[in-house]
């Protein structure tokens, strides 16, 4: 079973957001559209598919982090979330019982050893 398929999101915390979103769109051109950054692609074997990566920057108070103390979350992506999931418990990692489902996708939160949070992310299907 293929598990992470790439990378989703890079979400992190910051004393001003605002001005954090200011300083990389002047010095390095990243542009904010609809409140994150989204990096657009189209998949290698499949061109026709395309996807995005966010990249988002949060206030340093956040919760949407916790538990972990970092001040940083990666997003991965998986095209099968309940059998990663099922996978993951079953070596031992420690789940977060809750997986949502949006208008976005599923998501799912995981940690790791150190502590830090990971969302694991199975987009939605696209309709035609």
């Amino acid at each position: 079973m293929k598990r992470v398929t790439g990378i989703g999101g890079i979400f992190f915390k910051a004393k001003d957001p605002e001005k954090m979103y200011e300083w990389y769109e002047r010095h390095l051109g990243i542009k904010r559209e609809h409140g994150a950054v989204q990096f657009h692609w189209r998949k290698p074997d499949d061109p026709a598919v395309e996807g995005t990566t966010v990249w988002s920057i949060f206030k340093q108070d956040t919760k949407y982090l916790n538990p972990s103390t970092s001040p940083f979350m990666i997003n991965y992506r998986v095209d099968d979330l309940d059998a990663v999931l099922e996978a993951l418990r079953a070596e031992g990692v420690t789940t977060d019982p809750n997986p949502e489902d949006s208008e976005y996708g599923r998501f799912a939160w995981i940690m790791d050893p150190e502590g830090n949070k990971i969302e694991l992310w199975e987009p939605p299907e696209k309709k035609d």
